[in-house]
């Protein structure tokens, strides 16, 4: 192979982490869209981590259909290993979810769909770390 074909076959990023932006971009979805009618029954706080709940279900389902379709582990162990890495980024959601619509853009002075933006922020934050603990544990082959 020339160095310009080798060239033009690199990528920035692998074909299954698109994947993993796509199917996770559309559990994002339902987790934020979820967590909007959740506020309805419920504090804004648990909201965001039923929400979460949600979202985690679908990614799951969705990374296992989708993503990580050579992985050898039973169901069993990649439900274990996906609810722990999943239990480290809902607190990453949590935490920047909550300080931003409570502390940080009220100091800014920002009001407008202020609790929403700070979830979208606050579900878009452990992409990475997700990716490689999904890859690495949840999904390993």
């Amino acid at each position: 192979m020339t160095r310009v074909h080798a060239l033009a076959k690199r990528t920035f990023v692998s074909k299954s982490f698109l994947l993993f932006l796509l199917t996770g971009g559309f559990a994002a979805a339902v987790n934020w869209g979820s967590r909007i009618v959740y506020n309805k029954w419920m504090p804004y706080s648990a909201a965001i981590v039923v929400a979460y709940i949600t979202g985690m279900i679908t990614a799951f389902i969705l990374a296992k259909l989708f993503v990580f379709t050579k992985s050898t582990q039973s169901t069993g162990r990649s439900v274990f290993f996906f609810t722990l890495v999943n239990l480290v980024a809902v607190v990453q959601t949590w935490a920047v979810s909550v300080g931003l619509a409570y502390y940080v853009f009220p100091r800014m002075g920002m009001t407008w769909h202020a609790r929403d933006l700070a979830h979208a922020v606050g579900v878009a934050v452990p992409v990475f770390t997700s990716y490689v603990g999904h890859k690495k544990w949840s999904f390993k082959h």
